[in-house]
């Protein structure tokens, strides 16, 4: 049981987590999942311990992986989680324990928030709205309206087309007065036929007095069920980072005074924008290239010895970006074999030398690495084999040392710019119609943004169009 809190009116988020995960076809819980460098269950309750109305949070999970759950408190570092107990055999049985463990809990001056853990993309602004709502409601639901046309079928025969004006598709979380849903599953547990998908129709068919208003949800709030939603849920991530608001200039000040970032391609293009945007933003920035520093990326020596200039200089290294790149653009069979093994070897070889070297810096300030790919990374092109595929490769290594490097607390994101007005792109191709680019500035902004974001492992795109809005971003 969790303790009862004292004082005035408090919300209770309640993390449903008790799925198992068969409808992906997996051993391991959905929730456990990772997407964006973490697992959907920390990415959960990291909004929960975000939102100011929420007090405390108890998580209900799949009986055995409590111990799973907990590493994801920990990690998330949630404080307001007061509990994590094992969940029922069904979604009714579930909220049922999460009642029992809020037994002495006021009635009337106790919230209740149930969320899917496997809704990670859930905004403020619906839990917000979902407060705001049970100050006036004793129950309430979150739904979007349907796109779709929804029809009602027997044995696969349509019997009816509901009018889709009145139809919306329901989401979570659920909200409740405390008092409300105990009543309502008091009631339900004496019907013998009792079953139900969800909260909200447990008060409306045992308590059908009680009217259940309506939040707006969002369509980003979808829930991880299938193998498909999880590269949807990535993507949505990825957009997000990519259009999060700028910090102000305050903010910025705050995050990067007294931090020392060292960039690797630092003479010209994205790699000088993030090196002078930083620097006016108070950090210590260390810049090294081969034409300004005589830095060669691809040569481990060379990163080892700017790493250490810099951790001498300031005693720490927070940051490490990596811009610098060749882009050899022909046939594969024409390309003069020194320029392939250059190529690799700048593009590929040193995203890894840097990473190796990096390492144990960044360990020490829980800092970050941020590499860069490019859109040729999807799908490789002619005449770019060896610039996609090593862009490719620089993805895979994002994601696969974010992993490794989870438990010490280092991250490492990989940013993917459209095409950028740079002076390697206009040696590669002569002069564009600067509209149809991105600015160096502009890549240079959502990079200090991610950097000082608790993101790993993920591929950030920045487009000149928001492919969501229509807007613009980046």
């Amino acid at each position: 049981m969790v303790k009862a809190p004292q004082g005035e009116h408090r919300v209770v988020a309640v993390i449903l987590a008790g799925g198992s995960g068969q409808r992906m076809g997996l051993s391991t819980p959905k929730q456990l999942l990772k997407i964006a460098g973490k697992t959907i269950l920390e990415h959960t309750l990291g909004v929960f311990e975000e939102a100011p109305d929420v007090d405390e949070i108890i998580v209900l999970m799949n009986p055995g992986f409590l111990q799973d759950a907990a590493d994801c408190v920990r990690r998330a570092g949630c404080t307001k989680v007061k509990a994590v107990l094992p969940g029922g055999t069904s979604r009714n049985a579930t909220t049922q324990l999460a009642l029992d463990a809020l037994a002495d809990h006021p009635a009337e001056t106790t919230s209740v928030l149930f969320h899917d853990a496997v809704r990670p993309l859930l905004s403020q602004r619906i839990i917000r709205d979902c407060v705001a709502a049970l100050r006036e409601h004793r129950a309430v639901d979150v739904a979007i309206p349907s796109a779709d046309t929804i029809i009602q079928v027997d044995e696969d025969v349509i019997v009816d087309v509901p009018r889709r004006a009145n139809l919306r598709r329901g989401q979570t979380p659920q909200g409740f007065r405390l008092a409300t849903i105990r009543d309502a599953y008091e009631k339900a547990w004496q019907d013998e036929n009792f079953e139900a998908t969800d909260d909200c129709t447990v008060v409306l068919r045992y308590m059908p007095g009680t009217p259940i208003y309506v939040v707006p949800g969002d369509e980003h709030n979808m829930k991880v069920t299938e193998p498909v939603d999880m590269f949807v849920a990535d993507k949505l991530f990825q957009l997000a980072s990519s259009d999060a608001p700028d910090l102000t200039e305050d903010e910025y000040a705050e995050a990067l005074g007294g931090k020392t970032m060292v960039v690797f391609g630092a003479s010209q293009g994205i790699g000088a924008a993030i090196a002078e945007l930083a620097q006016r933003f108070g950090a210590r920035v260390f810049g090294y290239s081969r034409g300004a520093t005589r830095t060669h990326v691809e040569r481990p020596e060379d990163v080892a010895g700017a790493l250490a200039q810099a951790y001498s200089a300031t005693g720490r290294v927070d940051f490490v970006v990596n811009t610098a790149g060749i882009l050899r653009i022909g046939r594969l069979d024409a390309i003069d074999p020194d320029a392939i093994e250059e190529a690799l070897r700048v593009n590929y070889l040193a995203p890894i030398h840097i990473a190796r070297a990096s390492y144990p810096y960044l360990a020490k300030t829980g800092g970050q690495l941020l590499l860069y790919t490019s859109s040729s990374y999807t799908r490789g092109r002619a005449d770019y084999s060896l610039y996609s595929s090593a862009k490719a490769a620089t993805v895979n290594l994002t994601q696969a040392l974010a992993d490794e490097w989870s438990g010490d607390k280092v991250r490492i994101n990989c940013i993917n710019p459209e095409r950028t007005s740079t002076p390697m792109r206009t040696a590669a191709f002569g002069q564009e119609p600067p509209h149809t680019l991105l600015s160096a500035d502009q890549v240079a902004r959502t990079s200090l943004n991610v950097l000082l974001s608790g993101l790993t492992g993920q591929v950030i795109d920045v487009r000149r169009e928001d492919p969501l809005s229509g807007g613009r971003s980046g």
